[in-house]
């Protein structure tokens, strides 16, 4: 850890230890079974880690993210020349209605495209410094975490403080999505992948702690961007047991690539196509992918609350 790192006060939340019904029976089949878990203590950022907090990383440590280097032949055997390349996957909105079993119809291998540059050459992070910071991957957020001795919360840690105290209910702030109308998070509205009204405000990433916190005053656990977390995604009754060799995306199950659990859903999660803008979603994501819906927060281990 970094002077700078270990004179940087984080604006972090404790979450008291409790047990809580973790996953759903009721929606993806993914997150079922529902299930008791126990879990101790911890803090959590208030906030996803921003451009300017990654920033600060990067411009001490001299680290360079996944999608900014070269990647390694030899990792991608048969791969075609020009795709190996510094690039990450970046949303771009087809001109008509797309099979939405078809990712491949929005998602755009941009070469590039990286943290600095959020939708390819000649895009800037510029005048967005408290926007969450977007295509990093794994190694990336491990890379952060280990500068700022903080680590990635787990699954639990981290719907346990997605749910803000409430159990029972399939949103973070209660039974309904709009509740009276309100827009509580960043995600999309009208038709994905062709229309999106943005009557939320925003049409891509929104500044952090635009909506309101939930029960333990975080924001943004839900929509805006996906986040990582520690465990290796496996189906919930293997998860205490799983590992990098056993994680896989049950939608393309020949593909051995490990995938952590990634939370939370984002501005792309949209009632026509991704309804995971829920505590108990949950989905796989490669670890050598970034893209620029998916960034992160962090924890720091188990102890007493923050001093008043």
């Amino acid at each position: 850890m970094s002077d700078l790192a270990a004179s940087t006060i984080r604006d972090m939340v404790h979450i008291p230890g409790r047990s809580f019904r973790m996953g759903s029976d009721h929606h993806y089949p993914e997150e079922s079974p529902a299930h008791v878990v126990a879990v101790d203590g911890f803090l959590i950022d208030r906030y996803a880690v921003t451009n300017s907090d990654f920033a600060r990383f990067a411009q001490h440590s001299g680290y360079v993210t996944l999608a900014e280097r070269q990647p390694d032949r030899a990792q991608y055997r048969g791969a075609r020349p020009d795709l190996l390349v510094p690039a990450s996957a970046v949303f771009v909105p087809p001109p008509h209605r797309v099979d939405l079993h078809d990712p491949y119809q929005w998602w755009t291998y941009t070469p590039g495209a990286d943290w600095r540059h959020p939708q390819g050459p000649g895009s800037s992070v510029a005048g967005r410094p408290d926007h969450p910071v977007v295509h990093v991957a794994w190694e990336d957020v491990l890379a952060y975490a280990a500068w700022a001795d903080v680590r990635l919360p787990t699954e639990a840690e981290w719907e346990l403080a997605a749910r803000g105290g409430i159990d029972g209910t399939p949103y973070a702030w209660g039974e309904e999505f709009n509740p009276d109308g309100r827009h509580l998070a960043n995600t999309w509205q009208g038709e994905f992948p062709i229309e999106n009204t943005a009557a939320d405000g925003y049409e891509g990433t929104a500044p952090v702690g635009r909506y309101p916190p939930n029960g333990y005053g975080l924001y943004d656990m839900i929509g805006n961007v996906w986040e990582w977390t520690a465990d290796w995604y496996a189906e919930h009754s293997a998860t205490a047991h799983a590992c990098c060799a056993d994680s896989h995306d049950p939608a393309a199950p020949g593909v051995r690539m490990p995938r952590k659990v990634v939370k939370g859903g984002s501005y792309l999660c949209a009632p026509n196509y991704c309804r995971r803008y829920r505590p108990a979603a949950r989905t796989p994501q490669a670890v050598d992918t970034s893209t620029s819906h998916l960034g992160f927060r962090c924890v720091v281990r188990p102890g007493p609350p923050p001093p008043e």
